[in-house]
């Protein structure tokens, strides 16, 4: 072995616990996104489906009958004009 091999290697032999708390660390970060990463899929697909559930349901509808307002309004125009 070359003398640049042999340094090389003692280096790395005497960094060895810190290389590997480094990719230990890493190792646990990676899992975390991807763990949110599948979670936020999850969560969309599972509001996506209930959102079409919810579209495909009838709607109730409310009449308002107006004309009590509309003949109150038309007499104070005829009021108005009268006067």
């Amino acid at each position: 072995m070359s003398q640049e091999k042999v340094d090389r290697y003692k280096q790395e032999k005497a960094n060895r616990k810190k290389i590997m708390r480094k990719q230990r660390v890493m190792s646990i970060v990676r899992k975390g996104v991807l763990t949110l990463a599948a979670l936020a899929l999850v969560a969309w697909l599972g509001y996506s489906a209930y959102d079409m559930y919810e579209s495909g349901k009838e709607r109730v509808v409310a009449e308002v009958n107006y004309d009590a307002v509309t003949n109150y309004l038309n007499g104070l125009s005829v009021e108005e004009t009268t006067e």
